[in-house]
């Protein structure tokens, strides 16, 4: 990830042999202990949206302030770029919360063909199948216990969960928001993501655009 920072980010022209010897001489590798994995049968592989606002991810992550008061976080990212495009946070997110969330992100971004979540309460509860309905959105629900069916929310709550809320200590609800509106930028614009080819989601984006652009250039 530095490397690919250095390179697609920041534009340097050094190779990852003279990225690495730095790295190792700052004393910034760590060794990974190898984690024995029980053998499951391989899920289907997810289809890869070809467009933004194709398809969008949703789903629920938790933490807790200083003093041990629980909070939750919804985000929502666009499957087809990884963008992250919404980080709602709050001691409680009831199903209205999170139909406001989305309302919001409509008007700032467009309407999503399909959202895919999992089964929680809020995701699907009368008021969310009747906001679909009305905005023409198909919801799309992954089977109970079949988390592998929405992995690219789960796997993008692995790195909120990592690079986000186990790198902070959170001692008010506004100092979360706070600290999720300046990660949720550089996790956009600067993060290098490996699963769009060492990009940031802000260049697939604009990658996305260009060739859509191009393809309607009437020259």
């Amino acid at each position: 990830l530095c490397f690919l920072h250095l390179r697609n980010v920041k534009g340097f022209g050094w190779n990852h042999k003279r990225v690495y010897r730095i790295y190792r001489e700052l004393g910034l590798h760590l060794r990974i202990r190898p984690r024995h994995r029980m053998q499951r049968a391989k899920p289907d592989e997810l289809a890869v949206p070809e467009r933004p606002n194709q398809m969008w991810s949703g789903d629920f992550t938790m933490d807790q302030t200083k003093c041990g008061r629980p909070f939750r976080v919804f985000c929502v990212i666009d499957d087809s770029t990884r963008e992250c495009l919404c980080m709602e946070i709050d001691f409680s997110l009831p199903a209205s919360r999170v139909l406001r969330a989305l309302d919001w992100l409509i008007e700032w971004r467009g309407k999503p063909e399909a959202i895919r979540f999992d089964n929680g309460p809020e995701l699907i509860s009368g008021a969310m199948r009747a906001w679909a309905r009305k905005h023409g959105i198909r919801l799309a629900y992954i089977q109970p216990g079949k988390p592998q069916q929405n992995a690219y929310i789960e796997r993008f709550n692995r790195t909120v969960r990592h690079e986000y809320l186990e790198m902070n200590e959170f001692r008010t609800i506004e100092e979360a928001r706070r600290l999720a509106e300046q990660w949720l930028w550089t996790y956009n614009n600067e993060r290098p993501n490996m699963a769009i080819g060492g990009i940031t989601p802000t260049m697939k984006f604009e990658q996305i655009r260009s060739k859509k652009d191009s393809h309607h250039d009437p020259r």
